[in-house]
């Protein structure tokens, strides 16, 4: 069986890179024939507003190579990214690891923000960290969200990568039985058995995206992370983060007490940072996230969770057992304190979320996109792969 992944090319990883990389390496161990598609044409010197449009038909470049790319058997892309070829006989895989009309209805302006962290976010901009308090406009967003939503409605099959994922999807009109659910995976090296002591003190660790600019800092939840860390003044922070704001990154490191900041780590180097942490508690302050690949990496190097319900969250963690699902700063903070205070729960907690990963492992993932792919296949019997 040969597959097409199409997909965008990025400097700095996204979780959106890393989960294509890791399907593709697992179908190909699993005798599928993968080739990955990067569009290289694109449009220069747009407008904002037209940022949107720059991007779809960023895709549509493709077409230069239609005659070999409709020469495979199923043709993947990340939601809207094979929208090129639904006009095609071969079937198409929109693959959902996110939404952007989740990110829209999630992310606030910066007027709406919770009490306690309105006012962070305005001193981060007379600081100079970020250069405005809102995006100038959000239309490229509605845009995409627009073709995403299209994309899916027109597709083979749409891949929805946690519950809340497949929600927003039936709620844009996709047909139920369109929809698969087949959540994402974590790389092999983060289930790898260490033998790891628990941290003698813990420690408030972030782990994952930040993003650079106002929305993405918003919808990653930075002010909600700062005014975590700043109820917990002596409590030791490491922040492992990606983003190309150098000035967060200072201000981070200069502005909270006892505090640590890895910015744009390599993956593969982080569970021996993270490793020795165990017992810690990982905060996940994002106001919205498809999945949060970051929880369940942090979760398996033994850091205790308290995440808002966003991702896969609501389907994993279960409180008192593996971390706690809040839905304020006030109970996170509340929850905190109880962890910080209570070696035996902590302990718990931890061996609880280690337990927990182990199900995001990457053969699952494969297994079950074979299985989705013979399942829209014009003929089954031309599959040779996976067995």
């Amino acid at each position: 069986m040969k597959i097409a992944f199409i997909h965008n090319e990025k400097k700095l990883g996204t979780g959106a890179h890393y989960i294509n990389d890791l399907m593709s390496l697992k179908l190909k161990g699993s005798g599928l024939d993968i080739k990955n598609f990067y569009p290289k044409t694109s449009l220069v010197d747009t407008p904002v507003h037209l940022g949107g449009l720059k991007s779809i038909l960023f895709f549509y470049s493709l077409l230069e190579r239609r005659r070999e790319i409709l020469k495979f058997n199923v043709i993947q892309g990340t939601t809207y990214t094979p929208l090129p070829f639904l006009a095609y006989p071969v079937p198409v895989v929109s693959h959902f690891g996110s939404t952007t009309r989740g990110f829209l209805n999630s992310t606030p302006m910066a007027n709406k923000l919770e009490n306690g962290c309105k006012k962070i976010w305005y001193r981060l901009k007379k600081d100079g960290v970020i250069s405005e308090l809102n995006i100038k406009t959000r239309r490229p967003m509605r845009d995409i969200a627009d073709i995403e939503e299209y994309v899916a409605s027109r597709a083979t099959a749409v891949v929805a990568t946690s519950e809340n994922v497949r929600t927003e999807l039936l709620t844009s009109g996709v047909k139920k039985e369109k929809i698969q659910l087949i959540h994402n995976a974590i790389e092999d090296y983060w289930l790898e058995p260490s033998g790891q002591d628990f941290a003698p003190e813990p420690s408030l660790v972030f782990l994952g995206r930040l993003g650079g600019d106002a929305f993405t800092l918003k919808l990653k939840g930075l002010d909600r992370l700062i005014n975590f860390y700043q109820h917990f003044p002596n409590v030791p922070k490491i922040t492992f983060c990606m983003t190309k704001n150098q000035k967060l990154t200072t201000w981070l490191h200069t502005k909270i007490s006892h505090s640590t900041v890895f910015s744009n780590t390599g993956k593969d180097k982080l569970p021996e940072l993270i490793r020795p942490l165990r017992g810690s508690i990982l905060f996940i302050p994002s106001r919205y996230e498809g999945f949060s690949l970051s929880l369940i990496e942090g979760m398996s190097q033994g850091l205790v969770p308290i995440v808002y319900p966003i991702g896969v969250a609501p389907e994993i963690i279960k409180n008192g057992e593996n971390g706690f699902l809040v839905t304020s700063q006030a109970e996170a903070i509340e929850k905190a304190g109880q962890i910080l205070k209570d070696k035996n729960l902590r302990e718990s907690l931890s061996i609880g979320a280690m337990e927990t990963s182990k199900q995001f492992s990457s053969n699952i993932i494969a297994k079950k996109l074979i299985e989705l792919y013979k399942s829209i296949m014009p003929d089954p019997s031309r599959f040779h792969g996976g067995r």
